[in-house]
Formats: structure tokens, C-alpha cells, sequence
């Protein structure tokens, strides 16, 4: 994984022991969706049974980031298929949970899924050839703080910057392209890195570029200040949305369909559930978002 962009980056943040509660991508779509589940995610911190199809996309993303790191002409389908089985593994040595996903090596359900992730990465070298690029950085952290005081951290899946400085940022989507919810969300995360970004860098990308590997399509979008400016005050109304929340620890359900999907449902009063009791602000960090939140 790349290392974190440091203060030479400009507005970054210095200090990697005691930090300050941040705002990440996953968490301001939680809290815009139903701030009772940021409650649960960020703050409770209460634990997800990871599903299937987001642990795929976990490991489709980290044969992705070790495809760039070998030599331009090996970066080919069969190295990525090689790269599977030991991405794979390694993600189960770190979270030895996700094992309980299938009932041991030999079950048939395990041999269906690697293959349907075969057929991810396959899809990817249908969209881009990547023996001709070099980014600047895969799977990079980044964290800025706002002129506001707003902390702002995530992870970019891929920084390319071409030979004349220009930066594409790039996202992988192990779904298919989504409808226009869906599509809102996606572009809500990309925005976020733009802007981080351009706070450190003081340049804007030039493009936003989102893969959708399932349906092979690709989405670019291309950013301006106006707009960035428009959606750093987005990021800071929600965030002081949180601030008021945490103080009082009166985070509302906000039901919607997504509730059938939600490991909280039990727990949420909109369903007859009680919430475990209020712990108060966390301090001093509510959490980064895990790499299950970054795939889709």
C-alpha cells in the first residue's frame, strides 16, 4: 500500500498518533443516507458480516494494486490470475473471519466465486491496457485538513499523472455501472479525492475516472473549481451535521429500501429495535473506513 501523503503534499497532517475525528467518503454517504447508521459504523463501531460479493471486490483490488507493481510487460490476464489465489489468501491471514464465507477449500461455492472474480479482472483488460501506463500511485492515503477545520482522509484507488502533469484519478467497481443513485454515490466518492487532492496538491484533476468491471463501462468526469468549492461546503455542512448529532448522541433513522441490507436493522428503532446506549463522541478518532468499504 502506498504511504500516506505527507506535509510536503501541502495541508496534510502531521501528527500519525492522537488524531482527530475525520470525515472519509464511506462515512459522509453514511450519514447522508441515515445518520443512525453512521452512529453504528462510526462511532459504536459495531461489527458487519462482510458479504460475498464485497470481499470479491476486496481482493479484485489487490490484484490490481501488485499488477502495477511488476514490470510493464508482465501486467498481462494470466499474471493477474496467478495474482488470485495468493491475494486471496493474504486477506484471509489478515481477517481469518472471512473463512467462514465458504464451507472449506474444497466447497464448489469457493471454486464459483474465484472464478466469477477471474472474470472481473478479465473484464479490467478489456477496458485498459495497462502495460502502457505507470501511475503515480496505487491504493494511495490521503488526508488534508479544511481552511474550516474539517479533517479529510480516504483512500484513491489510483493516481496517474501524465508526462505534461495532468492527474486522472482512478476508481475500480467490481458491480455493475449503476442506476442514477447509485451513479450520485459513486461521483460523491470520486469528488471527495478530487477536492483532498486539490487542497494538497493545489491542482485539480483533470479527470475522474470510474471502471465498472462487471459491465465493462467506464465513467469520466471532469471537475471544476466552482463545483469543488460548492462541494467542500457540502463536506462541511455535513459535517457540522455530525458535530450537533455527537453531542447529543441523537442520531435518526432515515429508512429506506437499503434497510433490507443493513446488519443494524435488529438494532434500529424504526424497525422496534433499541440502539445499544449512546457512548458519547469517540475520541479521538471515530475510524477510517476499512478496505470493505472501499470496494463495491
Amino acid at each position: 500500500m502506498a504511504e500516506p501523503v505527507g506535509a510536503a503534499a501541502g495541508g496534510a497532517i502531521q501528527d500519525r498518533g492522537t488524531r482527530r475525528p475525520a470525515l472519509s467518503p464511506s462515512r459522509a454517504s453514511d450519514f447522508k443516507q441515515c445518520p443512525l447508521l453512521y452512529r453504528f459504523r462510526a462511532v459504536d463501531r459495531l461489527p458487519e458480516t462482510p458479504s460475498r460479493a464485497q470481499v470479491r471486490g476486496t481482493v479484485v483490488h489487490s490484484v490490481l494494486e501488485r499488477l502495477f507493481e511488476l514490470p510493464t510487460d508482465q501486467r498481462d490476464p494470466e499474471q493477474a490470475r496467478a495474482l488470485l489465489a495468493p491475494a486471496w489468501a493474504e486477506l484471509q491471514e489478515q481477517q481469518p473471519e472471512l473463512a467462514e464465507l465458504f464451507d472449506g477449500p474444497d466447497d464448489p461455492e469457493l471454486a464459483g466465486w474465484l472464478k466469477s472474480a477471474t472474470k472481473l479482472l478479465e473484464a479490467y483488460f478489456e477496458l485498459e491496457d495497462p502495460r502502457r501506463l505507470e501511475p503515480e500511485a496505487c491504493e494511495l492515503r490521503v488526508e488534508t485538513e479544511l481552511d474550516s477545520g474539517v479533517l479529510l482522509r480516504g483512500f484513491i484507488d489510483r493516481v496517474d499523472v501524465a508526462p505534461t502533469g495532468e492527474i486522472r484519478l482512478v476508481d475500480y467497481k467490481t458491480g455493475a455501472a449503476p442506476r442514477e443513485v447509485g451513479e450520485a454515490k459513486a461521483m460523491f466518492q470520486m469528488k471527495f479525492y478530487a477536492l483532498v487532492l486539490w487542497r494538497t496538491r493545489g491542482e485539480i484533476p483533470r479527470q475522474l475516472l470510474l471502471m465498472y468491471l462487471a459491465s465493462k463501462q467506464r465513467l469520466a468526469y471532469a471537475p471544476d473549481e466552482t463545483e469543488l468549492r460548492r462541494f467542500e461546503r457540502t463536506l462541511e455542512a455535513i459535517w457540522q451535521a455530525i458535530l450537533r448529532a455527537g453531542k447529543t448522541g441523537d442520531f435518526r433513522p432515515n429508512p429506506s429500501r437499503l434497510c433490507d441490507y443493513c446488519d443494524h436493522k435488529p438494532l434500529c428503532p424504526a424497525f422496534g429495535g433499541t440502539p445499544p446506549p449512546y457512548p458519547g463522541w469517540p475520541e479521538p478518532d471515530p475510524g477510517e473506513e476499512s478496505v470493505l468499504d472501499r470496494t463495491d
